[in-house]
């Protein structure tokens, strides 16, 4: 049984100052003494927190600026309530990307500690309050809620709102933390962590979209729909009832506030529930738990592996595509790789600005995974460099990295190529797209295969945001900018036959692009390895030592 449970020493009484009250205080000073702690390791990390902080004002005080300039405008109260919600769903999967960016999200630490779990969870919460996120979310509430209040009952509202707003936020985020604490700190939960830039990449996307959709609809109107829902959920409903309230609407604001108190009180249960649970229940992850799912893997795998050729070949193949299923850094880059090569020509496509050319894009991002393939291995790349005796071990090993990529590559190109031609409804342009596509992965391929021969640089594997060694940049840009210059060259028979064929009007023949490129990226493929082999063979000490500084 847990502490939680047990009355390890008697509830002390309200004179003696040790109750919530106190163990509040110890928790915000705990929270400050992290931080400075933190802040006195190195004078990069202080140079990096002040940035942090002063960027973070300054975009706060431009939203907060934007949104009193709309104080008056018929639609204001829609953007605010939509804002809120957006930042609300920040909230919520921010603990599931950045589980290391608080030291106290994970309260399984404080096991050991005679603490009951609702003051706990009350101190928690005030310690929360400390920091540069809650600070950014309090600007923008105090900025919505001003938006909206015209009035003096407007004004109460908004006075309560506002820091409503920010409690609720932070026990939402406070509550999935608690919840997935034995996912976040496994090895699926780095994964996660890894993969928060695939949201932000996704996100961006989103939000232009949404953006060129407004500029098209005729302004916030368009948002009214949506608001007059969300406006009734928590805490939207909090800057709702601002509203509400300036409308002469004190019923209908007071149930909207209402709806955000009694959310809060739900997330706080919630939270505190995981928190009792997460300290009392036993861990479920055992040898005999995990036996089954390691059986149904192992079946899965040698059923895959049957599928591979024989010899060099297979076995490096089968390494590089366990590589993209297990190492967090190289799934990162896969999954960013995939997600944004559809995304791109896709929400182009439906935007209807776009066009079926911008499929292109997916081979690019995907011919990138070839860059740096040495870099992957790390300081393991030794037991390659003792299989490699000569040119044709080089060889062999490079085809076959560029056949284990192939195997995901090529099919996904096609995938968007016909998705993107399909939601245009340009077929005609699908042949010629499509063997562009295969001659411009082609040239990645070769472009790779010299780049990581040439440039090889180490991938730190201890944290979620650092793909270079330090002093390594230079190396990754010139790899990678290079390398795709370069590939757009070697690329550059095949587009002027597309050109042409466009310009002579004889689209009819786009068909002939099909087996063109694809014969074209073969051979450029095919000759990349060629001169990539014999650099790769003569500079394995130099590849070994490059990759092994992160």
């Amino acid at each position: 049984m847990s502490v939680l449970d047990t009355p390890v020493i008697p509830a002390p009484r309200p004179s003696d100052g040790r109750g919530g009250e106190g163990l509040v205080s110890v928790f915000v000073r705990l929270k400050l003494t992290l931080l400075r702690n933190g802040l006195r390791q190195s004078s990069g990390r202080r140079a990096a927190y002040i940035s942090s902080v002063v960027v973070t004002l300054l975009i706060a005080a431009g939203q907060v600026i934007g949104l009193i300039a709309l104080r008056g405008n018929a639609h204001a109260g829609s953007l605010v309530v939509l804002l809120t919600a957006v930042l609300a769903l920040g909230w919520a999967v921010m603990p599931l990307f950045f589980p290391s960016g608080d030291e106290t999200l994970d309260p399984s630490r404080l096991v050991m500690l005679p603490l009951r779990p609702r003051p706990l969870t009350g101190a928690l919460l005030m310690a929360s309050l400390i920091g540069i996120g809650p600070l950014f979310t309090l600007c923008l509430a105090v900025g919505s809620a001003f938006a909206v209040a015209h009035g003096a009952a407007a004004v109460v509202f908004a006075v309560v709102a506002a820091p409503l707003t920010l409690l609720v936020c932070v026990a939402l985020a406070r509550a999935v933390a608690t919840a997935n604490t034995r996912l976040l700190t496994s090895r699926k939960g780095r994964d996660l962590a890894v993969l928060s830039g695939l949201v932000i990449a996704v996100g961006i996307q989103v939000v232009n979209f949404g953006a060129q959709r407004l500029g098209r609809s005729g302004g916030l109107s368009a948002l009214d729909p949506a608001a007059e829902v969300v406006r009734w959920l928590p805490p939207g409903s909090a800057i709702g009832a601002v509203d509400s309230a300036a409308q002469g609407s004190y019923g209908r604001a007071v149930l909207q506030l209402l709806l955000s108190f009694a959310a809060l009180g739900a997330l706080l249960w919630l939270w505190q529930r995981s928190l009792v649970k997460l300290m009392t229940a036993p861990d479920g992850s055992t040898l005999a738990a995990a036996e089954p799912t390691r059986k149904k893997s192992a079946t899965a795998g040698s059923r895959f592996s049957t599928l591979l050729p024989e010899g060099r070949t297979g076995t490096v193949m089968r390494r590089s595509l366990r590589y993209v299923a297990r190492d967090p850094k190289t799934k990162a880059a896969w999954v960013t790789a995939l997600a944004i090569g559809l995304i791109v020509p896709l929400l182009n496509a439906v935007q209807g600005t776009g066009s079926v050319y911008f499929a292109c894009f997916a081979a690019g991002m995907l011919g990138i995974q070839m860059y740096n393939q040495f870099g992957q291995d790390t300081s393991a790349f030794w037991i390659v460099a003792l299989t490699i005796s000569s040119t044709r071990d080089a060889y062999l090993e490079l085809r076959a990295r560029a056949l284990a990529l192939l195997v995901i590559t090529l099919p996904y190109t096609i995938l968007v190529t016909v998705v993107t031609a399909a939601v245009l409804g340009d077929w005609e342009a699908l042949p010629g797209v499509m063997g562009l596509s295969f001659a411009l992965l082609g040239a990645m391929l070769a472009t790779g295969a010299v780049a990581s021969a040439n440039f090889p640089y180490s991938i730190p594997q201890d944290g979620a945001f650092k793909n270079v060694a330090p002093g390594q940049a230079g190396l990754a840009w010139i790899s990678i900018f290079g390398g795709m210059v370069s590939a757009a060259v070697l690329c550059a028979p095949v587009i002027v036959a597309t050109i042409w064929l466009h310009i002579a009007d004889a689209e009819g023949w786009l068909w002939l692009l099909v087996p063109v490129g694809g014969v074209y990226g073969t051979l450029i493929a095919w000759a990349g390895l060629r001169l990539a082999a014999p650099r790769t063979a003569n500079r394995l000490p130099e590849i070994l030592a490059a990759v092994s500084k992160g």
